[in-house]
């Protein structure tokens, strides 16, 4: 019994000591990772900056990373950029919101009724291939030149995706766990309410994590043709009177919040898993 048990602790030890050694190698791993993310990025803006200063570039068309500071500096101080920042995100909130109820609502119905979901597939493929950027100056026709255009514009291009990834995931559920409720005598309902949504939560937040994306793409199409206020509006004013450091400011921001968000969400799944 001595030895088995001295066995079972040498094993133990080794399966320690093992695992020990891979976690090391992978936070050794994900630190060089992280080095080189912060090397390309900085070497990346070095080269800008020289580039504009050795006269290599010209800063007035490229602009620089000092003169993006300076110009989100003299915003800053009177309040104006964060306003516009606020604008978009305020855009993309409710957007990328309406994107997941009515995707995962129409997913839903398609999976509820089999009939229209063969109905409707055909159309939905053809909405969500169609670029979404022809159908903004319709937008404002229909509603005109206000936040509802650029919330709806932002609403199509993530939509009609959102709704046939979730519903094929509804329809790729294991079939055998769909077959003991109906075996225990349970309805359609409780099929959906406990077989169907629990298994596709790891898919609903994968959708939203693509969708945060898509939603401030969407927002700043909408922008582009009507708004007064945002950064989409300060990326086409901006090119228009050939203050292109508004324009390269705008857009380092959307980089900054587009991963920020993603990086939210992804914080989410993790703590879900």
């Amino acid at each position: 019994m001595r030895k088995n048990k001295s066995k079972l602790n040498a094993t133990e030890l080794a399966i320690s000591a093992s695992h020990q050694a891979f976690v090391k190698r992978h936070m050794k791993k994900m630190r060089i990772i992280r080095i080189y993310q912060i090397l390309i990025i900085t070497s990346f803006i070095a080269l800008w900056e020289l580039a504009t200063r050795a006269k290599i570039l010209n800063s007035f068309i490229f602009s620089s990373p000092s003169r993006v500071v300076k110009t989100f500096l003299d915003m800053a101080s009177d309040g104006s950029v964060f306003y516009h920042m606020g604008i978009t995100l305020m855009e993309t909130f409710i957007s990328f919101a309406l994107v997941i109820i009515i995707g995962f609502l129409a997913a839903t119905l398609l999976w509820w009724n089999d009939s229209v979901a063969k109905v409707l597939e055909p159309y939905l493929v053809v909405l969500n291939s169609l670029p979404k950027s022809a159908l903004a100056p319709v937008f404002i026709v229909w509603l005109g030149n206000n936040v509802k255009t650029i919330i709806i514009a932002a609403i199509s291009v993530a939509v009609f995706g959102t709704i046939i990834t979730l519903y094929t995931s509804f329809t790729t559920v294991e079939e055998d766990k769909i077959k003991l409720i109906r075996t225990l005598g349970g309805s359609k309902k409780d099929i959906l309410l406990k077989v169907i949504i629990p298994s596709n939560i790891p898919a609903l937040i994968s959708i939203m994590k693509v969708n945060i994306g898509l939603s401030l793409v969407g927002v700043i199409i909408g922008e582009f043709l009507a708004a007064k206020a945002g950064l989409g509006y300060l990326i086409i004013y901006g090119s228009q009177v050939f203050k292109l450091d508004w324009v390269i400011m705008s857009i380092v921001i959307l980089c900054i919040m587009a991963t920020s968000l993603y990086q939210l969400l992804a914080f989410v799944e993790k703590k879900y898993k």
